[in-house]
């Protein structure tokens, strides 16, 4: 918290570049996304940057995606569509679709996001282009969930304003681990340099946070999180969904690098050692009582000081109220997601 987190509190806000560096390719992938594409395709179309085209794969729909990418074309110029079909013999999954967006893509400089998201602003393509530091070959941004009357809601956008707090800050501190490929940058060259997806293809997940935790180091990552250039994206509305999505996570997880593995090991198993010494002392002496909720106390001051700043700066701020309750809770889900990603079926697909 301390160390790491307050990092990302304090960081002064970048704002959005007065002027465009380079021509940009925006990729997304959809499969069955007709809905979505309908909704959200023209606000991005309608950014505001000079030069950019828009990738869409369409990876094998049968939902009428495919008549309505035809006639985006006749409107659009800068629109181009790529054609997954079923009789291709590659292996299937997002990770191909994502392959053939970028071998389609016309500039060096890739944005990504996906079919169920929608820009915060006209300024989006501008907050995520080329950085002016040529030695700048990512970029990660932010994607918050947007906000429903459930619990299932808050603890997904809860679980996923501290997953992005420790991946942004982490990547501060020099050590980014991950990006998420609903609002990511990267550059073409670099992907072709490292082979693409060819070291996890087997995996079904991992198309943005493995291809982050392979290639980015301190000196090569950059982050956004100016309100601009956030990404506003759809959530689970079952807990299943929720649950399968988790599995995949977890699932890339797995193979993350050595050190990466370790401290976000360390983070959890300190968490859950952290409340089972508080319940511990419970049956103890009196002093010990005090001593352990003294600290207990002393935690949730600090937590108080640091997050309800970020959950402003990640627009999250209906949640600091639920704060202490939500930690809980996202803590024991934590808990069962491990256990069912070990011991649950193991085949899981992006679609």
């Amino acid at each position: 918290m301390l160390f790491v987190h307050l990092r990302l509190a304090n960081v002064v806000v970048e704002e959005v570049p007065k002027i465009a560096v380079a021509p940009v390719s925006v990729i997304i992938c959809a499969r069955n996304e007709i809905k979505n594409l309908q909704q959200h395709l023209p606000a991005i179309f309608n950014q505001n940057y000079p030069e950019f085209e828009v990738v869409v794969v369409n990876d094998r729909s049968w939902d009428g995606t495919e008549e309505y990418l035809e006639q985006l074309e006749k409107q659009h110029p800068n629109l181009k569509v790529v054609k997954i079909l079923d009789n291709d013999k590659f292996i299937a999954g997002k990770k191909f679709a994502v392959t053939m967006g970028i071998k389609a893509a016309k500039y060096d400089w890739l944005v990504f996001t996906d079919a169920d998201c929608v820009p915060d602003s006209d300024n989006w393509i501008r907050c995520m282009q080329k950085p002016a530091d040529e030695a700048t070959e990512i970029v990660i941004g932010y994607s918050p969930y947007l906000k429903k009357r459930s619990l299932l809601n808050a603890l997904i956008r809860f679980e996923t304003f501290f997953t992005a707090v420790n991946y942004l800050a982490f990547a501060l501190k020099g050590m980014p681990y991950m990006g998420v490929g609903r609002n990511m940058a990267y550059k073409k060259s670099l992907f072709f340099k490292n082979k693409g997806f060819a070291a996890h293809m087997h995996i079904p997940s991992g198309d943005d946070d493995l291809f982050v935790n392979a290639h980015a180091n301190k000196r090569n990552t950059e982050i956004r999180i100016n309100k601009d250039s956030q990404v506003w994206s759809e959530p689970n509305h079952s807990w299943a969904g929720y649950l399968r999505q988790k599995k995949r996570h977890f699932g890339a997880g797995k193979f993350y690098k050595p050190k990466h593995k370790f401290v976000l090991t360390f983070q959890i198993v300190f968490q859950f050692l952290f409340y089972i010494a508080f319940a511990a002392c419970m049956f103890f002496s009196l002093e010990a009582k005090y001593i352990a909720g003294g600290i207990l106390l002393l935690s949730i001051i600090i937590r108080s000081l640091i997050y309800p700043k970020l959950l402003n700066r990640l627009n999250y701020r209906d949640l600091r109220w639920w704060f202490p309750i939500l930690d809980i809770l996202l803590f024991f889900f934590l808990i069962l997601n491990g256990f069912l990603s070990i011991f649950g079926k193991k085949k899981v697909n992006w679609k």
